[in-house]
């Protein structure tokens, strides 16, 4: 495994990040460590290149089995988006203010039913991203908790993409 400082040198030519402020300092949590030693081994670099356009960005992810109209799909994905983001200005603050920095890059995605839905949002938890589930509260299109979509992100883009790669475009 790389030292630390490695780690760093490694982390600011993958992610351009200028400003040694942006990166984890000493005492760095053992999970973040492992995940700044995988961008060496990056398994798809064609995702991978993509990202360097933007060093951060937020995914948001929407059921399609649920036939629900373009208005509510765009409010859902709004819940999501300023939750998604609030939980990273907690948690990340770096990866926050990079993302805000850098044009809020958001990416709309699709997935056929919610259990394929579920399964991204554990996924993303594990990783320790930051995420939000949204359950509409059933006023209008769906029943009340309906799980309709989630906010994955703001992240470094190749954590992002590692998840979400695969998945198509809303």
């Amino acid at each position: 495994m790389l030292e630390e400082p490695d780690l760093h040198l490694l982390l600011r030519e993958r992610l351009r990040i200028s400003s040694p402020k942006m990166l984890p300092s000493s005492g760095t949590p053992v999970f973040l460590t492992s995940v700044l030693a995988s961008l060496k081994y990056c398994d798809n670099w064609d995702i991978w290149e993509m990202s360097q356009e933007f060093a951060y960005k937020q995914v948001l992810i929407v059921r399609l089995d649920l036939k629900i109209g373009r208005g509510k799909i765009a409010v859902q994905c709004s819940h999501a988006a300023v939750s998604a983001a609030e939980e990273a200005r907690i948690r990340f603050p770096q990866w926050w203010k990079g993302w805000l920095e850098n044009g809020q890059r958001k990416i709309a995605l699709k997935v056929p039913d919610l259990d394929a839905l579920l399964n991204l949002e554990n996924v993303a938890r594990r990783n320790r991203l930051p995420v939000y589930l949204v359950r509409d509260r059933g006023l209008t299109q769906v029943p009340p908790d309906t799980v309709t979509c989630v906010g994955i992100g703001p992240a470094p883009s190749n954590l992002v993409d590692n998840l979400t790669g695969d998945l198509a475009l809303l």
